[in-house]
């Protein structure tokens, strides 16, 4: 099992960016078919924002966040990124890393393994 710890997440202005980095260990990224972010915004569901297809490099984005937002992946440090532009105050929610064995994209429930979240706060 790979533990994930995200970082990164802080308070920002509108029309800002942050980097978020999710450092996985304990077992590497590379066994894990797909690494997503999602996002929970408070009394909201958890909703998917991006994955990475870890071997192919394909990525798949929500619309909301699509030419603002984007992931990649760093192999030799068993880390995936993201990197958040022209942030929006609704942008705001704890975001979360996950890791699919089963290929997984925009579904919760096909991610084994999650990190503990970051908050992200977009101010108006």
């Amino acid at each position: 099992q790979v533990q994930l710890v995200e970082s990164g997440g802080g308070l920002v202005q509108a029309g800002g960016s942050l980097r978020l980095s999710c450092a996985a260990s304990g077992r590497t990224v590379s066994n894990y078919a797909t690494m997503g972010w999602f996002r929970q915004a408070p009394g909201k569901e958890r909703e998917f924002v991006t994955a990475i297809w870890w071997g192919v490099g394909i990525t798949r984005y929500a619309d909301s966040v699509k030419g603002r937002f984007t992931i990649s992946r760093d192999n030799a440090k068993n880390t995936v990124y993201l990197q958040m532009n022209s942030l929006k105050p609704e942008d705001t929610a704890v975001y979360y890393c996950a890791a699919s064995l089963v290929g997984g994209a925009y579904t919760p429930g096909t991610y084994g393994a999650w990190g503990q979240g970051t908050q992200v706060t977009v101010s108006s």
